[in-house]
């Protein structure tokens, strides 16, 4: 199969209010919509100012709330998501509490879910890295 490299995918970059300097600094799309799909980047624990938010529940709600601020900024709710993957730092010890937060999301429709145990993340302190993939209503 042949790919016609002169026809370009039709491309919206999704960065909210307060990821600005992800996208400038770090040089990646909080979401990229194509078409009515919509890939979200790794969400972390991180607040506007890029600093890591203290605690585990806290860093949990925080990531979450990062991947919301992505949806609504592409006019898409938790409901359209279908794919969940997340990343847990050494291990899933707080993986009762990481549902517990993810189902104060995620509250109909539920998507596909993979977990990961990783050593480590980009920047010291994360425990938890979230990604998504949404399907919009045309």
């Amino acid at each position: 199969m042949s790919v016609d490299r002169e026809t370009p995918v039709d491309r919206k970059v999704i960065v909210p209010p307060g990821m600005e300097a992800v996208y400038d600094s770090f040089h990646y799309a909080p979401g990229i919509l194509i078409g009515n799909t919509l890939y979200i980047s790794g969400q972390v624990g991180r607040d506007r100012d890029l600093k890591v938010v203290e605690g585990t529940e806290a860093q949990y709600v925080q990531a979450f709330e990062n991947v919301k601020a992505v949806l609504d900024a592409a006019g898409a709710s938790f409901e359209e998501v279908v794919e969940l993957e997340t990343w847990f730092l050494d291990g899933m010890a707080d993986l009762k509490l990481f549902m517990a937060i993810k189902d104060r999301y995620f509250t109909k429709a539920y998507p596909t879910w993979t977990g990961f145990a990783v050593r480590g993340f980009s920047m010291p302190g994360i425990l938890v890295e979230i990604k998504c993939t949404a399907v919009l209503e045309a």
